[in-house]
């Protein structure tokens, strides 16, 4: 291939001009295959270009190495305040980080979920406030939708969050519990704190909900007592079974709801006995009931928790064979000796064997005087055997 001497363009063997530069090409053909020292030059140029080019890369990559290290020691100083809760200083550091890096979807993630972070420790902080005013409800409802806002978010930060968040909630419903509690609750009011204090899962709720279902079924037993002392077994078990849902597990409410239903046997047996030989009937009951039976060890008289007036005891079973649904029935008298007050109860458990001891309790809610003011005398017991 022929060359332009001069400028370095191709020519044809025939040519005696260059087309470009116009200088007259050498009569000798060997002359038009080698280019001109000018021509070498051309050819220098792009690898110098290159070159330099080269080596703006290599130095723009070194750059942007050293941001994405600055972003990366920014990002991990962010994680560290925000699970410490500095979560101001937190999204200011990934703010820095995303600047040091435009391309860092971790980062702004991160930032967005500071900005949650940040309304949530807000509305915890005012929640606080408002508890100390004790506005329980404000506080409640100034947190209601704080952990729906995390949904989309996992890690410790995130579980941390939550978890003072379900504690926030629970101090004021704990609180408020103790509130309500303190204005001496209707029953039918105890049931409804009671569904509450049992959504509360911690270690003073459990306490709380058990003191309530104490207050449940002590006015349930009581109430059911009186009921069944009038012979009406529908209401009484009505009374029962109605405490039981709240106290599934009372054997004093149990004890008490076997009671009514052999008392109701009984009540029922008895009448129809009397019906058709009220002389026969009466000497089987007095063989049935054993003078001897039942032995008493201890009576005495109390204030509970909220005042109410308590009688409780115990008797034991001096019988052969087991005995059942015992009744004790007591008048309540002044320290000088006067009777104002008789009742009956029944003692827990139903069935007593041989040498076993039972208890009885019964909580006058409608006496307001101090025990040490009161004396209890055990008048009479009376117990059922299956012979």
């Amino acid at each position: 291939m022929f060359h332009c001497p001069y400028c370095g363009t191709k020519v044809q063997d025939n040519e005696s001009y260059c087309i470009k530069c116009g200088k007259r090409l050498p009569e000798d053909i060997h002359n038009r295959l080698h280019l001109s020292k000018g021509s070498k030059k051309f050819w220098f140029l792009p690898l110098a270009i290159l070159f330099l080019l080269a080596l703006s890369i290599g130095v723009f990559y070194l750059f942007l190495e050293n941001q994405t290290a600055q972003a990366k020691e920014l990002y991990s100083d962010g994680e560290k305040n925000a699970q410490k809760g500095n979560f101001e200083k937190a999204k200011d550091l990934f703010e820095q980080a995303l600047e040091q890096k435009e391309n860092f979807p971790q980062a702004s993630n991160a930032i967005e979920f500071m900005d949650i972070a940040i309304i949530i420790q807000s509305k915890l902080d005012n929640a606080a406030k408002e508890l100390a005013k004790l506005e329980y409800q404000e506080a409640l409802n100034g947190i209601v939708e704080t952990e729906s806002s995390l949904k989309n978010y996992n890690g410790s930060v995130v579980k941390k969050l939550v978890n003072e968040i379900v504690l926030t909630r629970n101090t004021i419903k704990i609180e408020q519990l103790k509130s309500q509690l303190q204005k001496k609750p209707t029953n039918d009011e105890l049931k409804v704190l009671l569904w509450e204090a049992e959504s509360i899962k911690s270690n003073e709720a459990e306490k709380i909900t058990s003191n309530i279902r104490n207050q449940i079924i002590d006015y349930t037993y009581s109430k059911a007592s009186e009921q069944l002392n009038k012979h009406h077994f529908s209401d009484a078990q009505t009374l029962v079974n109605d405490g039981l849902i709240y106290a599934p597990d009372s054997k004093k409410l149990k004890s008490l709801q076997t009671a009514i239903d052999n008392e109701k046997i009984a009540f029922e047996t008895a009448q129809q006995r009397r019906i058709e030989s009220a002389i026969s009937t009466a000497e089987k009951e007095r063989k049935q009931n054993k003078n001897d039976a039942v032995e008493l060890v201890d009576v005495k008289l109390l204030n509970d928790e909220q005042g109410k007036l308590v009688v409780k005891g115990e008797v034991k079973s001096i019988a052969t064979i087991p005995i059942n649904t015992i009744l004790v029935e007591y008048d309540l008298l002044t320290k000088e000796g006067e009777k104002f007050k008789s009742n009956e109860v029944y003692v827990f458990p139903d069935t007593l064997y041989p040498n076993e001891a039972g208890e009885f309790e019964f909580t006058h809610f409608d006496i307001t005087n101090k025990a040490k003011e009161l004396k209890v005398e055990v008048t009479k017991t009376k117990w059922y055997t299956d012979k």
